[in-house]
């Protein structure tokens, strides 16, 4: 049965038995920015080599404002899978899967959709907590700067997650945030970790797709955390650690149920993918396999913090929890009650973990975070 629905799905897609599904790509930004495009393009290689039957290409440097034109264009030059790979592509995807419905969308970060439209995400905001307990304990000044992209829901979670570790070990620490409206902009990236660093921060984060923040950080001797790819290579004695994509891991399972028939045209509309660490979608790291880096991996073994009433040192803490949120069942999640806003107000009661909407629709922002947050709730 399942090969006769296979073999109705490739005619469906206008494929003959034997001929190579072609998958398309959409970057915002170019492949060579080190950070979300690159990520995404590296998915698409190992995507590639690992099925034999598939055929990919991709257009870079897409404004958001612009891929319609884009999508017209690679369904008339054959693609028949286009994942499109950043938020404000979404309106775009929606109206093209009108015009045509024979052609499978996957929008990347995505929260709407239709049935030729799946969404997915490689979510980092476990690994922020890590990295948020590592800053708390490499702070000296107390204050934690992290460079913004937009003010989306993903971005908020990943700044609060962030926050939440920082304050977990250093109470009173705050989390300096500065948006600079850009996925990628390396001059907006370093005038606002340039500020940053004027306001005392010492340690960075950054939603850019450009090892600037950790560039310009590393001049005046403030540590980093890395950001979708391994990063230590850009400051090998300042990067702590970072948050590491693995696309493939989605593209590979996404492209093999299209391919067995599984995924079809007509039945995309709850099709969600929201992989953690327990997918092996991500992973934390200064490199590879590398959860921290080795050089400052003392400075976090020497730190302590009060967990349950006891002091930990904080490697230990963030190596347990790596582990506990690695498992099939997860034992820790960041977002678990009680947990307030910074104006006081409950958002995730005693006891309980947040929902999947609550994450994707997150704009509240955490105990500690400091500077404007556009759509704050009242």
């Amino acid at each position: 049965m399942r090969r006769l629905l296979a073999l109705l799905l490739v005619l469906g897609l206008g494929l003959a038995q034997g001929d190579k599904l072609k998958a398309c790509f959409i970057y915002v930004g170019p492949v060579g920015d080190a950070g979300w495009t690159y990520a995404h393009d590296v998915g698409r290689k190992k995507a590639e080599a690992a099925l034999p039957w598939l055929e990919t290409r991709y257009v870079e440097s897409v404004p958001e404002a612009q891929a319609l034109p884009v999508i017209d264009r690679l369904v008339r030059e054959g693609c028949r899978v286009i994942f499109a790979t950043s938020f404000g592509y979404g309106e775009a995807v929606l109206e093209a899967a009108k015009k045509y419905p024979d052609v499978l969308f996957a929008h990347a970060t995505g929260i709407k959709r239709a049935p030729n439209v799946a969404t997915y995400m490689a979510d980092f905001y476990q690994v922020y907590y890590l990295n948020g307990l590592a800053a708390g304990a490499l702070t000296k000044t107390g204050k934690v700067g992290y460079v913004a992209a937009f003010p989306i829901p993903e971005v908020k979670r990943h700044i609060n997650a962030f926050a939440l570790g920082v304050r977990a070990v250093n109470p009173k620490a705050q989390v300096l945030v500065r948006w600079i409206n850009a996925w990628y902009d390396p001059a907006k990236a370093r005038e606002a970790t340039e500020a940053l660093l004027s306001q005392g921060a010492d340690v960075f984060a950054f939603t850019e797709d450009t090892p600037t923040v950790i560039q310009t950080a590393a001049r005046k001797g403030a540590y980093s955390f890395g950001h979708y790819t391994p990063m230590l290579k850009f400051a090998p004695d300042h990067v702590v650690s970072g948050q590491i994509v693995h696309w493939e891991v989605i593209y590979v399972d996404f492209l093999k149920k299209v391919k067995e028939g599984i995924y079809t045209p007509k039945n995309l509309q709850n099709v969600d993918y929201f992989w953690l660490l327990q997918h092996g979608a991500v992973e934390m790291g200064a490199d590879y396999g590398v959860p921290i880096n080795p050089k400052l991996a003392p400075l976090l073994k020497q730190a302590q913090m009060s967990v349950g009433g006891k002091k930990v040192a904080v490697y230990d803490r963030i190596m347990s929890l790596l582990e506990a949120m690695k498992r099939p069942n997860p034992t820790f999640d960041p977002f678990t009650g009680p947990l307030r806003d910074r104006k006081g107000v409950e958002r995730i009661p005693a006891g309980r973990k947040a929902s999947l909407e609550e994450l994707l629709t997150l704009e509240w922002a955490a105990p500690g975070v400091v500077g404007d947050w556009p759509g704050e709730p009242k």
